[in-house]
């Protein structure tokens, strides 16, 4: 199974649409967004032009409120914290690297992955039997627009430059 990993869109709908149609031309029909969303237009973009499922954590930016979440059905928010098995995969996911012992407390089991957003620049790190990563940021601002993509398979995360696509 094929795992959209994003973050940090801060509103820009034409680098998220462009994502979004890699995801539909790929076939991917699982996402984690990993915060900073910001506003409730660009969360309803977000359910609207990707059919699969949503997790989504609370970034720093947000300016939607949980209210805006209630019609969105395709979207299953965490707050600051999740942790999900998908595709056979112990999943933890937050925004801010300050969170990670948070989604470290939410499992009973080792994590095959966190996933978090905030620094904007994409890495990878592995701490005991866990990688860390970041997927950099649609939104392309400091670093290049970025996303990652989990083959859930082989344990095997891609980097997307959204400028390559």
């Amino acid at each position: 199974m094929l795992v959209a990993i994003i973050s940090d869109i801060h509103d820009n709908l034409l680098n998220l649409a462009k994502c979004l149609d890699w995801c539909k031309d790929h076939k991917i029909g699982r996402m984690i967004c990993c915060g900073d969303v910001c506003d409730a237009d660009t969360l309803k973009f977000l359910a609207k032009n990707f059919k699969g499922k949503i997790s989504l954590v609370e970034g720093n930016g947000e300016t939607f409120v949980e209210s805006d979440l209630e019609t969105l059905k395709n979207i299953k928010y965490y707050g600051l914290a999740g942790v999900e098995k998908i595709g056979g995969l112990n999943l933890g996911f937050c925004h801010q690297n300050k969170d990670i012992s948070k989604v470290a407390e939410l499992s009973s089991q080792t994590l095959d992955f966190i996933f978090i957003g905030h620094s904007h620049k994409p890495w990878l790190e592995k701490r005991e039997q866990t990688f860390i990563a970041n997927p950099g940021n649609v939104s392309g601002t400091f670093f290049q627009a970025t996303f990652a993509i989990l083959d859930t398979d082989n344990k095997k995360l891609d980097l997307k430059i959204l400028a390559h696509l």
